[in-house]
């Protein structure tokens, strides 16, 4: 089966990337994590995400295009990155998911991937 894990990290945690003091444990930490993940061979695709600030939120609201740039302001966690993982299990997932660094600041969270519709080509 295949989940998504979606790492959600807290602002304090964000700020740590460009933090000189903290900056070498937590991209050692995620180095670690992502090298163990690739290294068990479940790695479907993945990408990191830049920092919060750098996104841009579109709604659409009476036909016309909202753009916000930003987080939103009540939002208390940030989407960090994702993996595709391919497991034998829901179990299985959910381990690789625990052992995340921002697992015990923040949260991951593990979703199934919907396969393509039928009648969609490939």
């Amino acid at each position: 089966m295949q989940f998504m894990l979606a790492f959600k990290e807290t602002t304090a945690e964000v700020a740590r990337r460009d933090d000189p003091a903290a900056a070498p444990v937590y991209w050692g930490a995620w180095e670690a994590y992502v090298g163990a993940l690739h290294g068990s061979g479940i790695v479907v695709s993945g990408n990191g995400l830049q920092a919060p600030r750098t996104a841009t939120h579109v709604r659409m609201e009476g036909g016309k295009r909202q753009v916000q740039d930003g987080p939103f302001a009540d939002t208390h966690e940030h989407l960090g990155g994702y993996f595709i993982v391919e497991t034998a299990s829901l179990d299985e997932a959910l381990e690789w998911a625990a052992r995340a660094p921002c697992a015990s600041a923040g949260s991951v969270e593990v979703r199934p991937v919907l396969p393509p519709p039928a009648n969609v080509p490939a």
